[in-house]
C-alpha cells in the first residue's frame, strides 16, 4: 500500500500484531488485524505530524481500500495449519483463475513459517457466508487485502512452534532457529514441525502477539517463483471443474434461444430428442431447454435436433447503431465552452466479450434436501444463497466448491452456470456436468458494455485550466456486488444500481495529471445486455480517451507528448515509471514513415504505469494476408513499466502484465462483438479476433520498479489501460489522425476466407460455432 494512509501504514511498517492460537488437534492459528497498543501510538503520532494528503480521491480512499476494509472484521476467520506431515495447508477464500494468487499465498506463509514453498499446500476455500465481504475475487484485490492477515496467521503458527520445540528440546525460545521447516538448537539438535503439530496445539482460543518478519530479511517475498501449479497446469495434471469425476454427473448443454436473453415459447418434439442415441434427458428451463447425454457430442446433436419456438430476448432488434443513439441521448453534457481554447474529443468504444478460455461451466448434485455445487466462482457466498433461492432450500443446505478456473477476467464473478445446473439437475433429479457451448458465452455470456467517452480540456498557454470528461455507457451489471447476497441485491434496485456504479466508477478512476479543475462523471442507460468487466470495470476506456486528448493536448501546445505528460503528472512515482519507460523503449527514436510510437501512463489501486509502443501502419502491413485471421496495423514494440509497491512475485507480476498488453492490443486494435438484430454476430475466438500470433509484439520487455513499499498494491488491471492507450496514440501519431473508435478495425473486419455468420439470426437449434 502505497497511498496516504497515515497510521495504517505506520502501524503495517511496525509490524506488530496480535492474532489466535484455535483451539484443535493440530496447530491451528489466525489473524486478527490490530496492532499491538504501542504501535499504534506510534502510528497515531506519526499521522497527526504527516503532511495532509493528495485532494485526488482515489488517494484518499479507492476500490481497493474499500474491499480491503470490509474484509478486515472476518479476517480472523482465516487460518494456518500445521499438519503432522510437516506441511502448511491453508485454504484461501479467493478463486485461482489462472492469475497465481495460490503462489504467492504460499509464498508469503513460507517467508514467516521459513518452510519450503513445496511444504505450503494452498486450496480454495467452499463458500462461507460468515466471512460476508471476504470471499470476493476481484478489483485486483486478493494480494492487497489478505497480505497482512495471512502473514499474522503465519506468524501466530510460528511463534506456537518455536514454544512447542523449546518445551520438546529443554531451551529457551531465543536459542532456537526456524529454517527449512525444522527448528534446532545451538547444539545442532532439530525436530521437524511436522512433529509439534499435535504438540503445539491449544486445548483452548488465545490471543498472542507476533511480529512480523522485516522486509531487509525477506528470503521468499519479492523474490521471482515459478507457479506452484506450473507443471501440473503444462502436463494435464490440473483439475478444473469439467475434469472432476462427480459420480454419475453426465455432460448437459443447454439450447438457447437466437436473441439475447430470449425464452422458450414451445418445443415441438421434446419426445422425439429423448429418444436420441445417449440422451437420458431433455427438459425446458428458465434461460432455454436442457439436455443431458452420455458425452457431450450426444448433447450437441441433439440440441441441433430441437425445435423450439422462442419468445423475443430483450435486446431484440437492436443494433450497434441503435445502441449508439441510445447512448448520445444519455449523454451528461460538458457544459458551455470557456472563453479560452481548447482541446476537444468523442470516442466510441464497442461491445467486447468477456468469455474466458475455458468454457462456462459447472456441476450440480441437487438432492430433495441438499444441493453440491462445483464451479469456478469468484463470488461463492452470493452464487450459494442465489441457488439457495432458487431451489428453495436453506442456504445451509447448498453446499459451494470453489474449484481452480482457466481465466476469468471478471467472467466468472457471475455464477449464471452453476445456477442453471442446479436448476436443470433439481428438474430432473440427477446429477449434472453442464458446459457452455463457446458460441453461446459469445453471444449470451458476459459483454464489456458499450460506451462512449467525451473530453473537453481547457488551457491557456503552458497552462492547463480544467479537464472534464464525460463517459457515457451500458450499464454495467455489478449484480455481484461487494461478495454478499445484501450488496448484490442492491446492486439491482432501480436506483441502487446507480449509485454502486457511480462507486465504482469514482474509486477506480484516477485523474493522475495536474489538469486544474477536474471532473470526470458516469452516465449509465440500457439494461438490456448482459455485461460484465472484461478485467477493468471502466478504466480501459476512459483511460484511453484521456490519453488520446493528452496527445492532441501536446500538439497544441507544441510539446512533446513524453515530456508533456512527464512534466504534468502529479508525483515522483508516477513520472519515474514514465521515464523509465520513455528510457527503455527509446522514446524519440527516428521511425519510418507510417510507423510511429506512442505513449501512456495509467494509475490505479495504489499502483502506476507507463507503456511506449511502437506500431506499424504502412499499407504492406496493414493490408497483409493472414490465414484465418485479419491485418490492419501492427504492434512491433511494447515496453511496460509498473510499479506496484511491494511485488510479492515479480515473475507472477510480468505474467500478469504480458496478458494485460495483450489485452491492450486487442482492444485497441481488432476484438470487438458485432451487435446485428439483438443477437452478436462472433461465435467463437475464430471469429472474435483477440490479439494472436499475427500481431503479438516481437518485441515485448515488462519491467517490474523497485519499491521502497512495506505492502503491495493492486496489480491485476495495470497491463490493460496503459497499453490500450499507448497504442490507440501511436495509431494516431503513424497515421496523422486521431482515432475515435474501438476497437479501430470494428465494421471493417472481413470474416472471409470462412462465412461466419449467416445472414439472418442463428437458427434456435444451433448450439455451435457458426464458424465451423
Amino acid at each position: 500500500m502505497t497511498g496516504s494512509n497515515g497510521g495504517l501504514d505506520e502501524a503495517i511498517g511496525r509490524r506488530r500484531f496480535l492474532g489466535y492460537v484455535l483451539a484443535g488437534p493440530t496447530l491451528v492459528a489466525a489473524a486478527e488485524l490490530t496492532p499491538a497498543a504501542s504501535a499504534t501510538t506510534s502510528a497515531a503520532a506519526s499521522a497527526a505530524a504527516a503532511p495532509l494528503p493528495s485532494p485526488e480521491l482515489t488517494q484518499l480512499l479507492d476500490l481497493n481500500d474499500l474491499m480491503t476494509a470490509a474484509a478486515l472484521p472476518t479476517s480472523g476467520l482465516i487460518s494456518v495449519e500445521v499438519r503432522p506431515d510437516g506441511t502448511v495447508s491453508f485454504a484461501l477464500p479467493r478463486a485461482e483463475v489462472g492469475q497465481g494468487i495460490t503462489t504467492s499465498t504460499a509464498m508469503l506463509i513460507a517467508e514467516e513459517m521459513a518452510v519450503p514453498l513445496d511444504r505450503v499446500r494452498v486450496t480454495l476455500a467452499d463458500a462461507r457466508p460468515e466471512l460476508v465481504f471476504n470471499q470476493l475475487t476481484g478489483g485486483s484485490n486478493t494480494t492487497f487485502a489478505t497480505y497482512t492477515p495471512i502473514r499474522v496467521a503465519a506468524a501466530v503458527a510460528r511463534l506456537r512452534l518455536l514454544e512447542a520445540a523449546a518445551a520438546e528440546l529443554g531451551s529457551a525460545v531465543t536459542d532456537l532457529t526456524l529454517k527449512a521447516g525444522v527448528i534446532t538448537d545451538r547444539s545442532g539438535r532439530g525436530i521437524d514441525i511436522g512433529a509439534l503439530a499435535e504438540k503445539a496445539a491449544s486445548t483452548r482460543t488465545r490471543q498472542v502477539s507476533v511480529e512480523l518478519t522485516s522486509r531487509e530479511n525477506f528470503t521468499v517475498i519479492g523474490k521471482p517463483h515459478n507457479r506452484v501449479d506450473a507443471l501440473d497446469a503444462v502436463t494435464g495434471r490440473k483439475k478444473f471443474t469439467m475434469d472432476l469425476d462427480v459420480p454419475n454427473a453426465k455432460p448437459t448443454m443447454v439450447c438457447r434461444p437466437p436473441t439475447i436473453n430470449g425464452k422458450v415459447g414451445s418445443v415441438a418434439n421434446l419426445a422425439e430428442v429423448r429418444t436420441m442415441p445417449g440422451v437420458t434427458d431433455v427438459v425446458v428451463i428458465s434461460t432455454g431447454v436442457a439436455v443431458r447425454a452420455e458425452t457431450f457430442g450426444q448433447c450437441v446433436d441433439a440440441v441441433r435436433a430441437l425445435k423450439v419456438t422462442w419468445k423475443a430476448g430483450t435486446a431484440a432488434g437492436k443494433s450497434d447503431d441503435s445502441v449508439l443513439r441510445q447512448l448520445e441521448a444519455a449523454e451528461l453534457p460538458l457544459g458551455l465552452r470557456p472563453p479560452t481554447p481548447t482541446v476537444e474529443g468523442k470516442f466510441t468504444f464497442y461491445f467486447r466479450s468477456n468469455s474466458a478460455l475455458e468454457p462456462n461451466c459447472a456441476i450440480a448434485d441437487v438432492r430433495a434436501d441438499r444441493a453440491e455445487i462445483w464451479s469456478a466462482l469468484k463470488s461463492p457466498i452470493v452464487a450459494q444463497q442465489a441457488i439457495a433461492t432458487k431451489l428453495k432450500l436453506a442456504p445451509s443446505r447448498v453446499a459451494v466448491h470453489v474449484i481452480e478456473g482457466g481465466g476469468s477476467f471478471g467472467r466468472k464473478l457471475f455464477f449464471d452456470a452453476a445456477l442453471e445446473a442446479a436448476e436443470v439437475s433439481q428438474k430432473i433429479g440427477k446429477p449434472v456436468k453442464l458446459m457452455w457451448h463457446r458460441a453461446d458465452d459469445a453471444r449470451q455470456g458476459r459483454t464489456h458494455p458499450m460506451a462512449t467517452s467525451r473530453v473537453r480540456v481547457a488551457y491557456l498557454g503552458d497552462t492547463v485550466l480544467s479537464y472534464k470528461q464525460r463517459h457515457t455507457s451500458v450499464s454495467t451489471d455489478l449484480g455481484h456486488g461487494l461478495g454478499e447476497i445484501i450488496t448484490a441485491m442492491a446492486a439491482r434496485l432501480p436506483v441502487g444500481d446507480i449509485g454502486f456504479s457511480q462507486t465504482f466508477f469514482h474509486l477506480s478512476q484516477a485523474m493522475s495529471y495536474d489538469f486544474g479543475a477536474s471532473s470526470q462523471l458516469l452516465s449509465e442507460t440500457d439494461k438490456s445486455f448482459n455485461t460484465g468487466s472484461m478485467r477493468n470495470v471502466y478504466s480501459p476506456d476512459v483511460t484511453c480517451a484521456r490519453e488520446l486528448i493528452v496527445d492532441q493536448l501536446a500538439g497544441r501546445m507544441g510539446k512533446d507528448p513524453y515530456r508533456f505528460r512527464h512534466g504534468f503528472l502529479r508525483d515522483d512515482r508516477s513520472r519515474a515509471v514514465l521515464a523509465k519507460a520513455a528510457e527503455a523503449g527509446g522514446w524519440g527514436r527516428p521511425m519510418a514513415a507510417g510507423t510511429a510510437q506512442g505513449i501512456a501512463f495509467h494509475a490505479e489501486y495504489k499502483a502506476v504505469s507507463a507503456a511506449l509502443v511502437e506500431i506499424d501502419c504502412r499499407p504492406e502491413t496493414v493490408n497483409r494476408s493472414v490465414r484465418d485471421g485479419v491485418s490492419g496495423p501492427r504492434v512491433t514494440k511494447v515496453v511496460f513499466v509498473v510499479d506496484v509497491g511491494l511485488a510479492v512475485n515479480p515473475r507472477g507480476l510480468e505474467a500478469q502484465m504480458m496478458g494485460g498488453v495483450m489485452d491492450g492490443i486487442a482492444l485497441a486494435l481488432t476484438s470487438s462483438l458485432h451487435l446485428r438484430d439483438g443477437y452478436f454476430l462472433e461465435a467463437s475466438w475464430d471469429n472474435y479476433f483477440y490479439t494472436r500470433q499475427w500481431n503479438t509484439p516481437p518485441e515485448l520487455r515488462i519491467i517490474v520498479m523497485p519499491s521502497t513499499s512495506e505492502t503491495p498494491g493492486g496489480a491485476g488491471e495495470l497491463g490493460v489501460s496503459a497499453s490500450m492507450a499507448a497504442v490507440a496514440c501511436a495509431y494516431g501519431r503513424a497515421t496523422g489522425t486521431m482515432p475515435t473508435r474501438f476497437p479501430i478495425n470494428h465494421g471493417t473486419l472481413s470474416f472471409t476466407p470462412k462465412p461466419t455468420v449467416p445472414p439472418v439470426p442463428p437458427s434456435p437449434t444451433d448450439g455451435v460455432d457458426h464458424a465451423r
